[in-house]
């Protein structure tokens, strides 16, 4: 049976049951704490993300895909104290989350650089999915990498080209933040390709930002899944119109490659808690289990189809490991 890695260690892909594809669960900028303190109270909030979690276990959701990353701020260690006792699998990435540029350390490491060397990147990814991250022992179990507005410049190029070459070594696989609106999954997808990546592999994110059904379609015809993955961040698409596209994208057959999911945090410091209740309240875990799914159920969307988005096409995509 193929096993996927978890802050619990392996487990087999059967096991992993209903899945969130693309979610964080705590985000600290160590930066700002450590030179502002006062903003963030690691035991109450880790205290609360145990309750949303152990909340989101009874809805009858089992895994996590928490796909926190370098330059989001992540901290396994910490993500593995906010899961601790809540029965959910939580399943961390490895990669980088940076819309145009790396931070210096990477810009004076790797090829034509000041110090010179190998790619540092492909290094690191290495290390997160082979030995472990930072001194927890927990392993990645999937790639994650960002284009944004202003598209493939130099160095996310160099991110993801170094991104398809661990996940050819690996198998492991690879997961995207995109920006719909510019079609920024096509371009991942034309890198990729030159690559070698099987696309089948990549799952497209947030493309539940878009209502164009015919890029939708293009990335799906390509191979890769997609990621129906910001429900309730209306403030790039309101919830009728997420539902309505993949009640549309359902009908005429592709539920077999969209995945679902908030993209949405136990905690932010990005995000005042009141103010973003208040200005986004369908933003949370309990979303899609409370109102996305009834709404969807409504609409025609069938319980065979729900099952394929959350529960097989996750296991289809944790399934298929091994270089090649």
């Amino acid at each position: 049976m193929t096993q996927v890695e978890t802050l619990n260690g392996p487990i087999d892909v059967d096991q992993l049951g209903t899945v969130y594809m693309h979610e964080h669960i705590i985000l600290v900028n160590r930066e700002i704490d450590a030179n502002y303190p006062g903003r963030f109270d690691e035991e109450r909030e880790v205290a609360d993300a145990q309750r949303k979690l152990r909340d989101l276990k009874a809805q009858g959701v089992d895994t996590v895909v928490e796909l926190t990353v370098l330059g989001l701020g992540r901290d396994v260690a910490l993500v593995k104290r906010c899961a601790e006792g809540t029965g959910i699998n939580v399943i961390v990435a490895t990669g980088f989350y940076g819309f145009d540029e790396l931070p210096f350390f990477f810009k004076t490491r790797g090829p034509g650089s000041f110090h010179g060397g190998p790619e540092i990147l492909e290094e690191f990814f290495e290390q997160d999915l082979h030995v472990g991250i930072a001194h927890t022992g927990v392993k990645a179990g999937i790639l994650k990498c960002v284009t944004d507005v202003k598209g493939i410049t130099p160095d996310v190029e160099r991110v993801l080209r170094a991104i398809a070459r661990v996940h050819r070594r690996s198998g492991v696989p690879i997961t995207t933040h995109t920006h719909a609106a510019t079609f920024r999954g096509r371009d991942q997808q034309a890198l990729f390709r030159e690559e070698g990546v099987d696309l089948s592999r990549v799952v497209i994110g947030h493309c539940g930002d878009s209502t164009d059904l015919p890029y939708l379609i293009e990335l799906m015809e390509a191979g890769s899944y997609i990621g129906m993955d910001r429900f309730g961040l209306d403030t790039f698409l309101e919830v009728p119109q997420r539902i309505d596209t993949v009640v549309e994208l359902a009908r005429r057959g592709y539920a077999g490659q969209m995945v679902l999911s908030h993209d949405t945090t136990c905690w932010s410091m990005s995000f005042d808690p009141d103010v973003r209740a208040a200005k986004l309240p369908d933003w949370r875990y309990g979303f899609l289990m409370e109102r996305g799914v009834p709404m969807m159920l409504e609409r025609g969307v069938t319980e065979a189809q729900l099952r394929q988005m959350f529960v097989e096409n996750p296991r289809a995509i944790f399934s298929r490991q091994g270089g090649y």
